[in-house]
């Protein structure tokens, strides 16, 4: 598959996801209150295997309350598929406030597909909820394209970096190596259709760091970044926003596209760089994600 306007957006706005730990009832309702697009609460890595079932009753309450009414995207991250504890977090967590699940530890397109059907016996056929996949093995890389392809529910594909680099004993630093994890993650996105979002930055007192992470991450076409700490949302929202240049000169593009068509032109001059096909997919993008960020959409009729 050829890259799509399609598969550069997503329907789902997520320039920031805050992961909170599913132990962590305090934490709930002051990430429900940020400012991040999205929340992740953590049901594998941030909680002990024998404070589990308590994370989920108190996460299960909180998602019942809420319901649909919070205006961001929200996830859980299960256990492992196949374990009894994911097992667990499915009859538990799939409730009609959680809109994702993101699945850790994934090498085989069978793993998503038995994941889905797990949710579907508790959601009943016809179920709306859609799965994030984890990219933090070596096979899960190497296996990315078939992963993003494996079902219709697969909405993304997102960067584990710890788990990914340390074991094969990798610097979490070298910015080669992100570079090479994040297109070749991105370039399976694409194949599929569907997105691509960059993994968590742990020095939460580094927010130049985090930010150049953010800004390489969406020049590798990566549509959000994770966050561990309230901090590092503003950067990450501003990060992954269209800016009124963008939008303005998406415009154009759009705009001497269209004529140049009419005219029967196979490509036209913006701004003294030639536009064909490519760039106007690019363009069209541009402002699918402008109209659906909050504040960008504001600009648009600036542009």
């Amino acid at each position: 598959m050829s890259p799509t306007a399609r598969s550069l957006t997503s329907p789902l706005v997520m320039r920031s996801k805050l992961f909170v730990p599913a132990s962590r009832p305090e934490l709930f309702r002051k990430a429900l209150a940020s400012d991040a697009d999205a929340i992740s609460f953590d049901l594998e890595d941030a909680v002990v295997p024998g404070r589990r079932e308590e994370a989920r009753v108190t996460l299960r309450a909180c998602l019942e309350e809420i319901g649909d009414s919070t205006g961001k995207v929200i996830i859980v991250r299960v256990n492992e598929v196949g374990s009894p504890d994911f097992a667990k977090d499915i009859a538990a967590l799939t409730v009609p406030a959680v809109h994702l699940i993101n699945l850790p530890k994934v090498e085989a397109p069978e793993t998503i597909r038995a994941a889905v059907a797990a949710c579907d016996e508790v959601l009943g056929a016809g179920a709306s909820v859609q799965f994030l996949v984890n990219i933090e093995t070596p096979k899960a890389l190497r296996e990315a394209p078939a992963l993003a392809a494996a079902h219709p529910r697969v909405m993304g594909l997102q960067i584990g970096y710890a788990d990914l680099l340390e074991p094969c004993g990798i610097d979490r630093g070298d910015a080669a190596a992100l570079a090479y994890i994040r297109m070749a993650v991105r370039m399976a996105a694409a194949e599929a259709g569907v997105a691509a979002y960059d993994g968590v930055y742990a020095a939460v007192k580094d927010p130049e760091g985090f930010q150049a992470e953010c800004v390489a991450a969406r020049r590798h076409g990566l549509a959000g970044k994770s966050c561990i700490h309230p901090s590092q949302i503003a950067i990450a929202n501003a990060a992954f926003t269209p800016t009124q240049d963008e939008i303005a000169q998406a415009t154009r593009i759009i705009a001497a596209a269209e004529a140049a068509e009419a005219e029967g032109r196979g490509a036209c001059l913006v701004d003294g760089h030639m536009i064909d096909p490519p760039f106007l997919i690019r363009a069209r993008a541009t402002l699918a994600v402008a109209r659906r960020t909050p504040g960008a959409s504001r600009s648009m009729g600036e542009a």
